[in-house]
């Protein structure tokens, strides 16, 4: 369920100018965006983690001593909620924002750790380093087409990897994340695999397919690698890319028809990933094996 976020709608009223923005299925939102000669106060009712992409060595945060930068590529920010900060950006900045509230953490710590406080408060960081974000928020959320139904998984799975990140090492309670041994049993990674391929021209989630094994996603994405040496988000696009190949080969079905059997809304998105895989457009592949 998509609800209004404070800071996403602060900016929107600012210089800044949003490049991408879209809202998971679990109400968690994420942001691109570029500003550049703005100043910009913030005070949130949910939490924000902020990932500097590229630039921002001219962004300055209000203190109690006056105005400090300390931005630059990779650089994140984490505002907790309800806490206010002043910003002064006075060059190029492109950022990438992920909103969610306290009751989506709440859920994380039910999920993996079977506890649920009252509430969750996180640290609040300024221009800190964290290679782990770095890498999830580049890795998962900057390297694929947010509107892409195919790419709802990749973007779940990484919102709760980072959830999950933020409870361990920025949070009052710091869980070490419960241990995980063996995979899935038989029948469970049957059916959820039976699931996954009847499902294929669908937004799958994280959260729907460990309901399918009635497991939580943390159980269920560790348990399904150990069975199946790749992650639920990985299997289901080798699965994605393996029916489509089938289809482009021995059926005359058109390509666009291909890709939404495949769970691509965009024909053009559908045939980039298709070469990134196979070397080759659907069209080119097609045509050598007529």
């Amino acid at each position: 369920m998509s609800r209004a976020y404070d800071t996403f709608e602060t900016l929107r009223q600012q210089n800044a100018v949003l490049r991408e923005t879209v809202a998971l299925n679990s109400g968690i939102q994420l942001a691109a965006w570029f500003n550049k000669h703005d100043t910009v106060t913030v005070k949130s009712n949910h939490h924000t983690l902020s990932l500097y992409v590229a630039d921002g060595y001219e962004s300055y945060h209000k203190t109690a001593s006056g105005w400090k930068n300390g931005g630059g590529p990779d650089r994140f920010c984490l505002m907790p909620e309800q806490s206010e900060s002043s910003w002064d950006i006075r060059d190029d900045l492109s950022f990438v924002h992920l909103y969610c509230t306290d009751e989506h953490l709440r859920g994380i710590g039910e999920q993996i750790w079977d506890k649920s406080p009252a509430s969750i408060a996180l640290d609040e960081k300024t221009f800190a380093s964290d290679p782990k974000i770095a890498m999830l928020y580049r890795q998962f959320l900057l390297g694929c087409d947010w509107q892409q139904a195919a790419n709802q998984l990749t973007l779940s799975t990484a919102s709760t990897l980072l959830l999950t990140h933020l409870i361990q090492h920025y949070s009052s309670v710091q869980w070490k994340l419960p241990i995980v041994t063996g995979g899935l049993s038989p029948f469970v990674l049957k059916t959820v695999v039976e699931y996954i391929d009847s499902h294929l021209s669908q937004p799958l989630t994280l959260a729907e397919l460990a309901a399918v094994a009635s497991l939580s996603e943390y159980h269920f994405a560790r348990m399904f690698r150990q069975s199946m040496k790749m992650a639920p988000h990985q299997y289901v696009m080798h699965q994605r890319m393996e029916k489509a190949k089938a289809l482009v080969q021995f059926t005359h079905q058109p390509l666009t028809d291909i890709a939404i059997a495949c769970g691509f809304s965009s024909a053009s998105h559908f045939s980039n990933r298709f070469k990134a895989t196979t070397g080759r457009t659907p069209s080119q592949l097609r045509a050598a094996k007529m």
